[in-house]
């Protein structure tokens, strides 16, 4: 293919957030693809430079050290971002959005081609079922948290500056999770151990999902894109299974097999909310830097349903899911025994 070819041809590529799950599973890949791969983050990154990377210690709300970072390089996949519901809104400002913009003025100083940002489905989520919504969605007028504010900031940023000279493009993935999965799947099977997650709403929601290997795959196909037709630059696309899954027999079923007590209780969307409000004033109050049990934004993703088209990306990409939902089930649940988890 066209595209592929481009990319093969290409000397250098950088990836932000490289030590994370998903830059490392991307640098992994591209490693093993034979791409001579440079890594920036605050610290070294020792799977990365197992993998075949050069880790480069910098930050990205530092110009000057985004800049040596990609001196050179050709492609650029920002992955780097702060996560999570909870901290400062300076914090997510200065990572997510302040950072995104160091990213794009490197870019456009060094002549670089591609670049392809790691956006998140919450830029669209309203506190509203979202079932087979597409990339026409607007942007979330009520973002909850700080992370969906300035994730929406920062996706606006990327795909505005896309130009002939840097072609740009958001891949969307929604709930990540596979093998070397440091957020989501932990975290559950925590809240799980010590009986504290609730069933939020009927739990009849039905959610996106997307194995890592499916993310990377994504990324790589608009990579390919941009240095080839180019018809991806300038647009988001949503990333998952070819299914959404039911989400709270899809968390119970992974529980059954890990020996961990399924989620029976349950808690209203209403009375979720006020907890998360009542807990959110309190915490913020206090100045506690860790993350409440419960708030709005997440008693709506908990309780309500959102899945999305996967055709603009099937047509424009070429995306297909590589791995399906039950095989990475299989290969979640033996990397989890490995890892006594």
């Amino acid at each position: 293919m066209m595209g592929e070819q481009a990319v093969m041809k290409k000397s250098k590529i950088l990836v932000t957030g490289g030590g994370g799950f998903i830059g490392l599973a991307l640098v992994r890949e591209l490693c093993a693809q034979g791409k001579t791969v440079r890594v920036l983050g605050r610290h070294r990154y020792p799977a990365a430079e197992a993998a075949g990377a050069v880790s480069l210690q910098g930050d990205i709300q530092n110009l000057k050290d985004v800049r040596q970072a990609a001196a050179g390089c050709d492609t650029v996949f920002h992955v780097a971002a702060k996560a999570g519901i909870w901290g400062t809104f300076q914090e997510y400002y200065a990572i997510n959005v302040l950072g995104t913009l160091n990213v794009l003025a490197a870019c456009k100083e060094l002549g670089i081609e591609n670049l392809v940002y790691t956006s998140t489905p919450s830029v669209v989520f309203d506190g509203h079922d979202i079932e087979g919504g597409d990339e026409s969605l607007p942007y979330s007028a009520k973002p909850l948290c700080a992370y969906a504010i300035t994730k929406i900031l920062a996706e606006q940023y990327v795909l505005q500056h896309n130009s002939e000279k840097l072609r740009t493009a958001a891949i969307r993935p929604h709930l990540v999770w596979g093998p070397g999965d440091t957020n989501l799947i932990p975290r559950l099977m925590a809240r799980g151990r010590d009986q504290s997650l609730r069933i939020v709403g009927d739990g009849k929601n039905q959610v996106d999902i997307a194995y890592i290997d499916n993310v990377v795959h994504a990324h790589l196909l608009a990579a390919d894109n941009l240095a080839g037709s180019g018809s991806a630059a300038g647009h988001a696309f949503f990333i998952g299974q070819q299914e959404p899954v039911s989400l709270w027999p899809w968390v119970n079923d992974l529980f059954a097999r890990m020996d961990v007590p399924p989620v029976t209780s349950q808690v209203s969307l209403g009375t979720a909310k006020t907890i998360g409000w009542l807990l959110e004033k309190g915490y913020g109050a206090l100045g506690r830097r860790q993350e409440p049990k419960m708030t709005r934004f997440l008693a709506e993703q908990l309780a309500m349903s959102h899945w999305f088209s996967k055709k603009k990306a099937e047509t424009l990409l070429g995306y297909k899911e590589k791995v399906s939902t039950e095989v990475g089930m299989e290969r979640l649940i033996e990397w989890l025994q490995q890892q006594g988890l």
